[in-house]
């Protein structure tokens, strides 16, 4: 029974957290064309925070001063990158849902970039071959060479896949001092605080007028957020994290696929600039990750996206849960 869920049911698991990832797309662009951006962020954030405190009721007991301290600063950040995929995606700024699926998908490449320039080790060759693919891709998909075809909302995405990336080397300076259900949940509540203020002061925003928005924000709070983290965290305990890369990594792909399909069109140079970019992800995170090493690599769960790949010297990493699962 055991080796059929880890055959199946966990892959399918993943499987339905990426379809969740990359709908997300499309439902926010539609959401935030009827509810200020703001608003919605700190209503998402806030059904979040509470429906991860039922999943882990104990969570509440470890927020010592390690895990606030560094929840706040992964949470600034990816605060950030959900600011500005979101304003990416609003109606006057020019990106599309599947366009800002796979830049933001550009956190694989970045994040082993980043690593090397912080720890001064050279990114191995599927990194840097993924890297080529990915922005050989990225080329296709903007029109690079056409004026007027990158646009600022593409800008704002790709700074937000900047954001995600810096969240990621942030969680990955965790140790033993850390836990990831009380990281996770300190984060969910800055996001909730940082754009509820945001809000108040800029939009005075009434109470979401119907039940589409109010579908948004519980669908993206309790699904993409709290229940999405839940999934991947449990899958990382059950099969190899190359595998989980591998299913997450199919993110941007969904985006894509649901995107083209709401706008009733398939562009021949966007399609094959996303599968090459999709293919430089594949490339970059799971081949380098199936590379032998004579280093230690551990993988820590992201709240967005494919778990953090962490370079490991002597030091222990983040636990997953203190004691027992809370659900």
């Amino acid at each position: 029974m055991r080796q059929l869920l880890e055959r199946f049911g966990v892959p399918a698991a993943l499987v339905g957290v990426a379809v969740i990832w990359g709908g997300t797309f499309v439902l926010v662009a539609d959401t935030i064309a009827r509810y200020p951006m703001y608003g919605f962020l700190g209503w998402r954030f806030a059904v979040a925070a509470v429906a991860f405190v039922v999943f882990f009721p104990r969570v509440l007991r470890r927020l010592d001063a390690p895990n606030l301290t560094k929840g706040l600063l992964a949470g600034t950040f990816l605060t950030a990158g959900y600011i500005f995929q979101t304003w990416g995606l609003a109606p006057d700024i020019g990106t599309t849902p599947a366009r800002a699926a796979f830049i933001t998908g550009l956190y694989v490449i970045i994040v082993p970039l980043l690593q090397a320039l912080w720890l001064r080790r050279m990114p191995r060759k599927a990194t840097v071959a993924g890297a080529v693919l990915a922005l050989a891709g990225l080329a296709l998909l903007s029109g690079a060479g056409q004026v007027g075809r990158w646009s600022t909302g593409d800008t704002l995405v790709a700074i937000c896949a900047a954001a995600y990336s810096l969240h990621m080397i942030v969680l990955g300076s965790t140790d033993e001092r850390h836990d990831t259900a009380a990281l996770t949940f300190v984060q969910l509540l800055t996001a909730a605080a940082v754009c509820s203020a945001i809000s108040l002061l800029t939009e005075k925003p009434q109470l979401p007028p119907d039940g589409f928005v109010w579908g948004a924000i519980i669908f993206c709070g309790v699904l993409a957020s709290a229940a999405a983290f839940v999934v991947q965290t449990w899958a990382q305990r059950r099969i190899p994290p190359a595998r989980v890369a591998l299913i997450l990594v199919t993110e941007p792909a969904f985006g894509g696929l649901f995107g083209w399909t709401v706008a009733g069109a398939w562009p021949i140079r966007e399609v094959i600039g996303a599968s090459l970019m999709l293919g430089g992800m594949i490339t970059s995170e799971v081949v380098a990750a199936s590379v032998p090493s004579e280093e230690r690599v551990e993988f820590e769960a992201a709240m967005q996206g494919m778990p953090v790949p962490l370079v490991e010297d002597g030091r222990e990493p983040a636990r997953m849960f203190s004691g027992d699962h809370d659900a």
